[in-house]
């Protein structure tokens, strides 16, 4: 039986006067590269419907336990949101801000679930872990 995921993913970031347009919208081109982007005066907004290159990148860089503490701490009603590092999406890397807002901005990312539940969803793109692997379902 094939998972059917039905998101939302709302995707903003706000370009300061000291940076290039471009490299904000390559930022996050390249953590969500099927996000259809807008630049707007100041501010990048794109939407996308699929996490799979996001969920890659957390596979890879093996900060899965990490993700699910993010995702799961700031889980509200059918949905979650979490702040990425600029710098680090240029990147093509995560690195999830936390704490002090970035000095350059936070790339903010707001994911609302439709079908299955926001739990289902949050173990597709980030599996639970043992021994810092995923376990196989």
């Amino acid at each position: 039986m094939t998972d059917i995921y039905s998101v939302d993913v709302e995707i903003t970031a706000p370009v300061y006067d000291t940076e290039v347009t471009s490299r904000v919208a390559d930022a996050v081109s390249n953590i969500f590269p099927n996000a259809e982007l807008e630049e707007e005066f100041g501010e990048i907004r794109a939407d996308a419907h699929t996490m799979d290159h996001f969920s890659e990148l957390l596979h890879r860089q093996e900060i899965l336990d990490t993700a699910r503490g993010e995702f799961f701490s700031n889980q509200e009603g059918d949905g979650f949101s979490f702040a990425l590092k600029k710098q680090a999406a240029f990147e093509d890397r995560v690195n999830f801000s936390v704490g002090e807002p970035d000095e350059l901005g936070e790339i903010s990312v707001r994911v609302r679930v439709t079908e299955p539940t926001v739990e289902e969803y949050i173990d597709h793109i980030a599996p639970p872990t043992e021994d810092g692997r995923p376990i196989d379902g």
